[in-house]
């Protein structure tokens, strides 16, 4: 017992002697018990490493003349990475650093950012000191204070994201409508030949023959005939239906001349043509319009609606010279489909005479096959016979994207910008390189001008990952199944459902695995944690590397299984 109580003493001492007391006129090296790191072990976010240092300088440790450079560096094999230099001083020195009272000491608090590399994973953080005390330089040792880099979030990459294609405007059938009017005297039915000679219903008759006989169109006709609603529903009725029947008869006749006789016909009559009265009326500057228009709504039966507007006298004289002439008429439509080339049709030409193509033929070709290589190729002849469509470039610069040739990507974007600075799609693209050079801020220009591209989302949700706003990552990336929104998942601590996405991943690669076998370790499931493992090494071989320095998998280092698979 003497000698246990005689031990503590000495122990004391020598704690004092090694936390320092200024009657030396020296200081002495800095216990790392008096400094925590936030976070331990330190942590990846998208492509920076960022840590708090919470230090604290103990009573009389400091010099009242002292200065003190304290600088993070994070060490790792082949290079190491320096952080934010803090300057501290005594309470007798004159300058900018921040003061540290030698009666009392202080805490004091020190954050810093390092550039992630792959490297650093296995890697040791130190605090390095550079002290003086008056002009004579103090040499005190580094503090070990970390050891690794958690860097799953580092996994998080713009380059396995989908970029944007510039879509054609291609149409298998386009529908067109064309219409002419034959017009009537009032109360007659009978066609008069200064109306059928007419420019617009000549037009009209060429139009429809053409159509019929040209092998990708069709055609199909409608006349509908009308009488104004005035001189009772009775006579309108027989007259209107007559008008139809001469229509018919005289647009028979002459497409038969053309020998486009069997042209479909569908033919109407209406008796009373309230609907178009009501039309001219409201877009006319008759100066009573709103009151015949309330007449309209206040009464439904055509008797009374007659009655009631006749009894504007003056109005109806204006209306039966303006309004009620344009009612008398047959109205001739000509429905017109034109046909595009079908999809074999399309994809030989794109291949063995694309010029024949127009620039969207082209575009829609290539969505007909699923090979990069085959894409490319006609995306090149869009660029080539379309020089001026900044389409082709674009869509060529997005399967180099998808090919990881990102330098080359670039300069096909670049080229599509320089047609069409304004066009989403490019400017998605865009965002997306910078994404993966690390220029986020530059990316969120680009992705500012990229509204209604379909894939926004994702890269808005990529940047978020990187800034380390998972959960906000994880409700952009919605339904997306890919390695991204599963790795979401994952930091928000989601692993069901990072489970169910990446088994839903369309073309499942080493990082899938890879991800599986996190999701295995962080729930403690070593058969998960080593057949998912070998699955991803089975792809890419440089992920054995990666795997071997995880700390995702530090409690597994000593496990059988583990490390038999390096």
């Amino acid at each position: 017992m003497m000698k246990l109580r005689f031990f503590i003493p000495v122990a004391l001492l020598a704690a004092m002697v090694a936390f320092g007391s200024c009657s030396s006129g020296k200081l002495n090296p800095l216990s790392a018990s008096y400094i925590k790191v936030d976070p331990q072990p330190l942590e990846a976010v998208g492509n920076q490493i960022p840590v708090v240092i919470n230090a604290t300088f103990p009573e009389n440790w400091f010099n009242k003349n002292a200065t003190l450079e304290v600088v993070p560096v994070l060490r790792y094999d082949g290079g190491e990475a320096w952080g934010t230099t803090y300057t501290f001083q005594g309470e007798n020195v004159a300058g900018n650093g921040l003061e540290i009272p030698q009666k009392k000491g202080k805490n004091v608090v020190m954050t810093s950012t390092f550039g992630y590399v792959p490297k650093m994973q296995k890697s040791e953080l130190y605090l390095t000191f550079a002290a003086k005390i008056k002009n004579q330089k103090i040499a005190l040792p580094d503090i070990k204070i970390g050891d690794g880099v958690l860097a799953t979030a580092a996994l998080a990459t713009a380059a396995s994201e989908t970029p944007a294609i510039a879509p054609d405007k291609y149409q298998r059938i386009i529908k067109e409508t064309y219409d002419a009017n034959i017009m009537f005297l009032i109360q007659q039915a009978e066609l008069r030949s200064s109306e059928t000679r007419k420019e617009e219903v000549d037009d009209w008759i060429g139009i429809v023959a053409n159509a019929d006989y040209t092998p990708n169109q069709k055609v199909d006709v409608e006349i509908s005939a009308y009488a104004s609603p005035d001189g009772g529903y009775t006579l309108n009725e027989k007259l209107s239906e007559q008008r139809e029947k001469n229509t018919k008869a005289y647009v028979q006749k002459q497409l038969k001349k053309e020998e486009a006789g069997n042209v479909p016909m569908h033919t109407r009559y209406t008796a009373q043509d309230w609907e178009g009265f009501k039309t001219l009326v409201e877009n006319s500057n008759i100066q009573d319009k709103d009151l015949i228009l309330r007449t309209l709504s206040m009464y439904t039966d055509p008797e009374r609606r007659e009655r009631e507007i006749k009894n504007m006298s003056s109005t109806f004289t204006v209306l039966a010279e303006q309004i009620l002439p344009q009612l008398r008429r047959s109205r001739l439509i000509a429905n017109v489909q034109i046909l595009g080339k079908s999809d074999e049709e399309l994809s030989q030409l794109s291949v063995n005479n694309p010029g024949m193509l127009t620039s969207d033929e082209l575009l829609y070709a290539a969505t007909l096959v699923n090979d990069i290589d085959a894409k490319e190729i006609i995306y090149h002849s869009a660029t080539e016979l379309y020089p001026n469509d900044f389409r082709g470039f674009n869509n060529v610069g997005a399967m180099q994207y998808l090919r990881g040739r990102f330098d080359i990507a670039a300069d096909f974007f670049n080229y599509a910008a320089y047609l069409n600075e304004k066009s989403p799609e490019v400017n998605f693209n865009m965002g997306l390189l910078e994404i993966v050079k690390g220029n986020n801020a530059k990316a969120q220009q680009y992705l500012g001008n990229a509204a209604g591209v379909g894939e926004l989302n994702n890269a808005m949700a990529v940047l978020a990952l990187q800034n380390g706003e998972y959960s906000k990552a994880a409700g952009l990336f919605r339904q997306t199944a890919s390695n991204n929104a599963a790795l979401a998942q994952i930091m928000t601590k989601d692993y069901n459902a990072a489970t169910t996405t990446l088994n839903a991943v369309a073309n499942p690669d080493a990082t899938t695995a890879y991800l599986k076998a996190v999701i295995a370790a962080r729930t403690n499931n070593i058969n998960g944690v080593v057949s998912n493992l070998k699955q991803s090494f089975s792809l890419d071989r440089s992920m054995k590397d990666k795997a071997a320095h995880d700390l995702e998998f530090s409690k597994f280092m000593n496990n059988s299984q583990f490390k038999a698979l390096f």
